[in-house]
């Protein structure tokens, strides 16, 4: 966590940090109980963790018309604490959504299937709020975001990201399209991908 992050979230910074590594040991327990291909891969691809910068805290607690206070964002928000595991196939995404939901140290508040119901730019993951204990006496419990993924899921969003963030974009809605189109035909890959693995575990 950088200094100008703990700075926002003063007293709460080092609580927070103890509850993701919570979060990370638990979730890397459960994706041990998944059954392993015959060659001893693991479900996730990889994981990665992080908690919400000040600075994109502050802005969605501004588009929200919050108060910008450490406060806020731990007892208003379901995000200050985000975990993406990417999957190798669609089918480890509801595996692993299977676990986190057996899981004794959270509550799953809401499921959010992306994959099921595309966004309309094409986006596509499953994002699973959870709440945890917090141990503090005004904010008892917090709320943090995990992301499943398939691994051309996350390579389509983080081109998607880094794409959208360009200024002077020309032809906006060609490029639009193209990615929509670009999504579509990763998504035809993942299942025929999903398929051909049945096919092999027969």
């Amino acid at each position: 966590m950088k200094q100008q992050d703990k700075n926002f979230y003063g007293v709460y910074a080092e609580p927070l940090l103890t509850v993701q590594q919570n979060m990370l040991d638990e979730l890397i327990q459960e994706l041990g109980r998944i059954p392993q291909e015959e060659d001893g891969a693991t479900p996730a691809e990889h994981l990665i963790s992080r908690i919400k910068s000040a600075e994109s805290m502050c802005e969605k607690l501004r588009k929200r018309g919050l108060p910008e206070t450490p406060e806020a964002a731990l007892s208003e928000l379901s995000d200050t604490i985000g975990i993406r595991i990417v999957t190798h196939f669609v089918g480890d995404v509801y595996a692993v959504l299977e676990e986190i939901k057996q899981a004794d140290c959270w509550e799953v508040v809401n499921v959010k299937d992306y994959i099921a119901l595309p966004k309309p730019n094409g986006y596509r993951s499953l994002h699973v709020i959870v709440q945890l204990p917090f141990g503090n006496s005004e904010i008892p419990f917090i709320r943090g975001e995990i992301q499943l993924r398939t691994i051309a899921m996350d390579c389509w969003a983080s081109l998607e990201h880094q794409m959208r963030y360009k200024k002077n974009i020309q032809d906006t809605a060609l490029i639009q399209s193209e990615l929509l189109r670009c999504a579509e035909e990763m998504a035809s890959t993942d299942l025929t991908m999903q398929a051909i693995r049945e096919m092999i575990q027969k």
